[in-house]
């Protein structure tokens, strides 16, 4: 019998709902230090939005672009945390397909917990990479999700190009 490893996982069964405040405004407010952000996973910060790997894929290279605002959906936000926001999106795209070569990209916003929003509080827009073939029924049949490479590894491979991020 194989065996599938995914540590990370039993981390996130155990923690679910257990923030008493809002964990993005946390997470952004931890400072520009090198360490937290290594250790939030947090690859850009701009000045209205940061980027940050979903500690929980669904794919290796699974980012998150949020803005700094705390609202659940585009309400309160400005046009000009909106053209950041949608630049940063389309700068993370580009320098995703950059360091993993994905054949494409699912890009999507949940608003409301309906809607399958796991973060309902504060909006954030996800970017999952993906190649051909990159699913399979493990998903399905042994609700198991098989990650080719560690979250650190992504990480590491990510922060180099997104420590040279502009926006222009």
């Amino acid at each position: 019998m194989k065996r599938l490893w995914a540590p990370w996982r039993m981390e996130y069964i155990l923690d679910e709902n257990k923030h008493d405040s809002c964990l993005f405004c946390d997470i952004s407010k931890t400072g520009k230090k090198k360490v937290e952000d290594k250790k939030n996973l947090i690859l850009y910060r701009g000045k209205h939005c940061f980027v940050l790997m979903n500690r929980y894929p669904y794919n290796s290279g699974h980012l998150m672009v949020v803005p700094y605002f705390h609202t659940p959906d585009f309400g309160g936000l400005s046009d000009d945390i909106l053209f950041e926001f949608i630049k940063t999106v389309n700068r993370s795209t580009d320098l995703l397909k950059k360091a993993l070569s994905p054949d494409g990209f699912n890009i999507g916003l949940n608003f409301g917990k309906v809607a399958g929003a796991g973060m309902e509080s504060h909006m954030h827009l996800h970017i999952v990479p993906r190649w051909t073939g990159d699913t399979d029924s493990m998903p399905i049949i042994a609700e198991t999700r098989v990650m080719p490479e560690h979250l650190n590894k992504t990480y590491a491979k990510l922060s180099r190009l997104f420590s040279k991020m502009e926006l222009s």
